[in-house]
């Protein structure tokens, strides 16, 4: 009975030990100062009672408190730049807890393709943009985090219209053909233009031969984009994030008023020997502003939530969002809308086999105005005379004169923006499943199928509207309809296996095979005589008119094209000090023909640590220094598809019974040996990391060559029949372009006195192109426009960076009779000099100012990039900014249209208007002269710095809602606040994209300046 009672009594106690709860408080401090640690992540792992998590953080004196704990609940310690570490709590004494350092640079894991691997073992050359850097910037699309923020990455904007593209380019500009970099979503090939940035983990970058395990797609370069996913016992986590902004032009060009206007067009028309058209210009006054007209305030918004958490099995994250962002040129007619919803889903199907899915929908909605190019809104908005008002006394748009000073293309912007009609729409969903099954200790099978799928339609209203005998006048509604589908999907299958001989020896081996297959379609039609000439009824239903040769305008396009790959990849390490790497793949591409079809590509990159070594670091002032060489041959199959087959694109005429009849031809010859291009690429590098990490610095030297460069257009004989409309001379490889450059970075991370932390990074890379060769008989490729009827302004030729301008040389203006009398005539560039004229330099000393004469007067290539990014937190308080330098791009000014009657910039004030009064701009004149042919007269210097974003935001805590990690976040921001550049145009950042023909500046449409109030609730 005693016993028995002992055995109660027992358990009683003990029940009642373990269901004792107390107030458990500590502090946390800095293991190796001794100073506390603000903000530290105080969680009990397990949760309460209610199954939510319960924590806290510590306070301004590193202090924290947690009621109602049981005793022996695990508590978790975590705070960035520290290792987490947990503790059990015991009773209620107060702790002591010592958080040391994390070397995150040793314990980082980089996704490098088929797989990852510890930062500290990477020996390639890797740049990595994480989820911070992306929140904190707030890009509108993904690819503008690139931009400054990692070295040897230059990101351009096409317009500054919402929805514009954007052209990524890494370590320069490789060839004539496509530039862009391949991208990994989770594993699959996909593409940025639909991602939610807030759904993005982090990016990696491979820049070297790294990429070739990717083979034949990899040679521009890879992003590898991880997306979001949920952590395992976590409990459901709630994360919103909003934002309302109001946007405006970054800049408005110098324009003429309409007094200076007419006095200038006053002297012009004198000078021709013609009637003064404004007799009486003091009454003028100001007159219109165009720019003030077309440009206004635009409003954008954006909305996202995620649900994340996960068990011990299973872990998901599920997201939306909502983006409208409206133009700063024609309003709802200039805007883009994009929603998205992911899924992230991970299962242990059993402790070996692990199954990981997601799926990401994206819908965009995007109208759009006519934009950089002749007859463009902004361009009609700078060449519209100022003397002109908007409307006329009836309420109409007025109309721009059809004189020969005002030609046939600029209309009066404001009709133009009303008389738009246009709507594209776009369905997408991509995602992948992988499963992962561990046969054995160290050996992983991966399966994983990935998937794209796009439906999108656009719609365009012609409606019937005359400017005035306009080139733009529309005598016949008309709507122009699509809808294309494009579909691809990739199958890969590889194992990975890893092993650990002795203590010293560490080998991982990875190979498989990937299949990719595109296939899609595409319809067009063109429907005349819309019913009530009204947008409402612009459909191809309703739109019942022929064309005028009698038929219904329609075209259609399909492909199908197949890629099949195997990979493989081992990587040795001898004691974490010596690091080997070599990667082999072999591709097989219907793009190409049956004799040239399989290409394999080979790289090799090593490591040395030699912080590792005795000899180099005894006392351990430095963390890492490590030593990188890469060395590979990657492809590039992005080309257009059946160059090697002869296609039935021309047309003909043939003579059936005696009578004309029209059909198709041969298109383009086609050439059988087409191949892909070869990227060779050699990469020598170093890491540094100093002072416990605080210092991290990198340095990269790169040769990137490109050969076998796709060259189209090759001379043949006439007789072929390559002058027939549809027709074409073939494409052959004959072409090789190197780039060259240094890449460095340094960052700086310290925390003071528990307050204060700051952070610091620098980037630049310096870059020189040169083409190596163009075997096409001509030795060069021309491309570009400038002005009417001129001779292309942009090359690629041997010896000369490729798309550089290509022009006349100006030596300032002639002054008098007698220097006209003395310099080589120019009569053959359309009229002969007369003082106040440019003067153009005889580069060849022929005596003769003529075609011979023109050379290289710059490139948009720029020659040194950087990035500075600077950020303080103090207490509650935080501050980031970003900075980026483009240094040495050059830019044609082509907005400009060369007639008499158009408006000009203020720089005309400054014109030659006599003997001594200017050596840069010369006179103004109706009568023909040279001045307007293309001269670095019309290249300028596009060298800028722009603050690209500067962000104050300030962090209250809500620990009276869910639990005490629980915070609301609010923050002002400024997108592109501010840009120095001497550059005349709207964006010196701006271009086409175009390998031979970018830089040349029709009237870019802005990137706005955006001012953004915003707040981040987590809970």
């Amino acid at each position: 009975m005693k016993q028995n009672c002992l055995t109660i009594f027992l358990l009683l106690l003990g029940g009642f030990l373990y269901a004792q709860e107390v107030t458990v408080k500590g502090t946390v401090q800095d293991a190796e100062s001794g100073e506390p640690l603000i903000g530290v992540n105080v969680l009990m792992l397990g949760g309460g009672d209610s199954g939510g998590a319960k924590g806290t953080i510590t306070d301004f004196n590193g202090d924290f408190e947690l009621q109602n704990v049981p005793v022996g609940t695990v508590l978790q310690f975590s705070y960035t730049g520290f290792e987490s570490l947990t503790k059990t709590v015991e009773g209620d004494t107060p702790m002591i807890i010592e958080m040391g350092t994390n070397a995150e640079v040793l314990e980082e894991v980089v996704v490098i393709g088929y797989g990852t691997q510890k930062k500290r073992d990477v020996t390639g050359a890797v740049a990595i943009v994480d989820s911070k850097t992306i929140d904190e910037l707030k890009p509108i699309k993904i690819e503008q985090a690139l931009q400054g923020t990692t070295p040897g990455v230059n990101v351009t904007q096409q317009s500054g219209s919402p929805g514009a593209g954007l052209d990524i380019r890494i370590r320069g500009v490789s060839t004539n053909g496509q530039n862009a970099p391949l991208v990994i979503i989770d594993g699959y090939q996909g593409d940025l233009n639909t991602l939610n940035p807030s759904d993005i983990e982090s990016i990696t970058v491979l820049k070297d031969a790294q990429a070739a395990v990717y083979g034949t797609i990899g040679a521009n370069g890879v992003i590898l984009v991880t997306t979001k996913t949920g952590r395992k016992n976590k409990p459901p986590q709630l994360s919103y994030n909003t934002y309302y902004g109001l946007q405006e032009t970054s800049r408005t060009l110098p324009l003429l008023n309409a007094t200076e206007y007419a006095l200038l067009l006053n002297e012009s028309y004198a000078a021709g020997g013609q009637a003064l058209p404004y007799p009486n210009a003091s009454g003028l006054n100001a007159g219109t502003n165009w720019q003030d007209e077309v440009f206004d305030q635009a409003p954008m918004m954006s909305h996202d939530v995620t649900v994340s958490g996960g068990s011990d099995r299973v872990t998901y994250s599920l997201s939306g969002s909502h983006l409208e962002q409206q133009g700063i040129v024609g309003g709802n007619k200039s805007s883009f809308r994009r929603s998205t919803a992911r899924l992230s889903l991970g299962i242990d199907l059993a402790d070996n086999i692990k199954l990981t899915t997601n799926a990401i929908y994206s819908y965009v909605d995007r109208d759009a105005l006519n934009e950089n190019g002749l007859g463009a809104v902004l361009f009609n908005a700078l060449n519209t005379p100022p003397t002109q008002a908007v409307f006329d006394d009836a309420g109409d748009f007025t109309l721009v004169p059809n004189t020969p000073g005002l030609g046939i293309e600029v209309i009066n912007p404001l009709a133009q923006i009303a008389n738009t009609f246009n709507d594209y729409d776009l369905n997408k969903l991509n995602g992948q499943t992988t499963l992962d099954w561990t046969v054995l200790e160290g050996l992983t099978l991966t399966g994983r199928v990935g998937f794209n799928t796009s439906n999108s339609e656009g719609r365009t209203f012609n409606k019937l509207i005359s400017y005035g005998g306009k080139v733009f006048d529309v005598t016949r509604s008309s709507v122009n309809q699509n809808a294309i589908n494009d579909n691809n999907y990739s199958i890969d299958l590889y194992a990975t296996y890893e092993r650990s001989f002795g203590s010293a020896h560490n080998l991982t081996l990875t190979g498989g095979s990937t299949i990719f297959r595109e296939i899609g379609n595409g319809l067009f039609a063109t429907g005349f005589d819309v019913p009530n000439n009204a947008w409402n009824f612009a459909d191809i239903a309703l739109a019942l008119g022929t064309s005028p040769d009698g038929g219904r305008d329609v075209g259609s396009y399909a492909y199908d094209e197949r890629r099949l790959s195997y990979f493989g990849r081992a990587q040795y390490d001898f004691d974490g000090k010596y690091l080997l790497s070599a990667m082999l793949r072999r591709d097989a591409s219907t793009k190409f023909g049956p004799e040239n079809r399989v290409g394999i590509f080979p790289s090799f990159t090593a490591g040395w640590v030699l912080s590792d070594e005795d000899f180099f670091n005894p006392v351990g002032k430095v963390d890492l220094a490590k030593l990188r060489v890469s060395y590979g041959i990657l492809g590039n199959d992005q080309i257009v598809n059946n160059g090697y087959i002869g296609t039935l694109s021309g047309e003909a005429t043939y003579v059936f019974d005696g009578a004309l009849v029209n059909g198709t031809a041969i298109g383009a010859l086609p050439n059988p040996e087409l191949q892909w291009e070869e990227a060779e690429k050699f990469n020598a590098g170093i890491d540094l990391a100093l002072f416990d990490y605080k210092i991290n610095i990198t340095a990269d030297y790169f040769i990137n060559t490109r050969d076998n460069l796709l060259i189209s257009n090759i001379p043949v004989s006439g007789i072929t029949g390559t002058s027939a409309p549809g027709a074409a001379s073939p494409t052959v490889n004959a072409g090789s372009v190197r780039n060259q450059g240094l890449e460095f970075s340094i960052g700086y991370q310290q925390r003071y006195d528990n307050e204060l932390k700051v952070n610091f990074n620098y980037n630049f890379t310096t870059l020189r192109n040169e083409v190596l060769e163009v075997n096409n008989g001509t030795g060069f490729i021309e491309g570009g426009a400038f002005g009417v009827g001129q001779l292309a302004p942009s090359r690629m030729e041997v010896g000369q960076p490729i798309g550089y301008f290509f022009g006349y040389q100006t030596d300032g203006i002639f002054q008098n009779a007698a220097e006209v009398e003395a310099h080589p005539s120019q009569i053959a560039l359309g009229a002969e000099a007369q003082p106040g004229d440019l003067r153009f330099v005889d580069i060849n000393g022929d005596g003769v100012i003529d075609a011979d004469d023109r050379t290289n007067l710059g490139d948009p290539i720029p020659d040194f990039t950087m990035g500075l990014n600077l950020g303080f937190e103090y207490k509650r308080l935080d501050f980031r900014a970003y900075i980026f330098s483009s240094i040495g791009n050059d830019m044609v000014r082509n907005y400009e249209r060369a007639l008499s009657d158009v408006n000009r910039l203020d720089y005309y004030l400054d014109r030659w208007t006599g003997e001594g009064t200017s050596t840069e701009v010369p006179r103004v004149t109706t009568a023909a002269t040279s001045n307007l042919v293309f001269s670095d007269f019309y290249v300028e210097d596009a060298s800028f710095v722009r603050l690209q974003n500067v962000q104050l935001g300030y962090t209250l805590p809500l620990s009276f809602l869910r639990n005490d990690l629980s915070t609301l976040r609010l923050y002002v921001s400024a997108n592109n606040l501010l840009t120095l550049t001497q550059y005349r145009g709207f964006d010196p950042a701006a271009s086409s994209g175009a390998p031979i023909g970018g830089g040349i500046d029709y009237g870019f449409y802005p990137i706005p300046r955006i001012f953004m109030f915003g707040a981040n609730l987590n809970l």
